[in-house]
């Protein structure tokens, strides 16, 4: 009995391989994190802003890692249907990995598709509540469906994070009180 149950278990297919927990080196996201927020310059800040995207954008393992680069190269080509296919495989198997959805969420952002991608850039943001990235994107995701108000909120809250943020053009400053 101990052999047949073996021998399923060593026969179970591939897709049946769990995600590994999710790990970023902390230490290293807090200091770029620090640094970005003082960056004496746009240059500096996107200095910055690149290894914070290579920390963001190692994934979990290599399954992971090949879904999430299928993904960004299918987008890079503009082929949005086959980029979202890389996405939501990426977010089914790796549901944890906050880049998943805030990729996914681009590529529906890209599509005009803002509901779907506000769905996704907060569940993003729920792993990963400082991720500048994913906040500008809501930003933006909120003024494509007319909620100005609120979008501006989060467009302070991301230029807080980063404020060098390409975004910040987008920012509109509050009307002072008329004398």
């Amino acid at each position: 009995m101990r052999w047949i149950l073996l021998t399923l278990l060593m026969s179970a297919p591939v897709e049946a391989q769990t995600c590994p927990p999710v790990e970023h080196d902390e230490t290293r996201l807090a200091e770029l994190m620090a640094a970005i927020r003082i960056a004496p310059n746009e240059m500096t800040a996107r200095e910055i802003s690149r290894d914070l995207w290579e920390i963001w954008a190692n994934a979990p393992d290599a399954r992971a890692q090949a879904l999430l680069d299928r993904g960004m190269r299918k987008r890079a080509e503009y082929n949005f249907e086959a980029a979202n296919e890389a996405f939501n495989e990426l977010v089914t198997y790796c549901p944890d990995y906050a880049e998943g959805y805030n990729q996914r969420a681009f590529v529906q952002f890209l599509r005009q598709d803002f509901a779907g991608a506000l769905e996704d850039l907060e569940h993003a943001l729920e792993l990963s509540p400082d991720h500048i990235a994913a906040k500008a994107g809501l930003a933006l995701t909120l003024m494509g469906l007319g909620r100005t108000e609120v979008a501006q909120s989060i467009l302070r809250d991301a230029l807080e994070l980063n404020p060098w943020l390409p975004e910040r053009s987008l920012l509109i400053e509050p009307r002072g009180e008329e004398l």
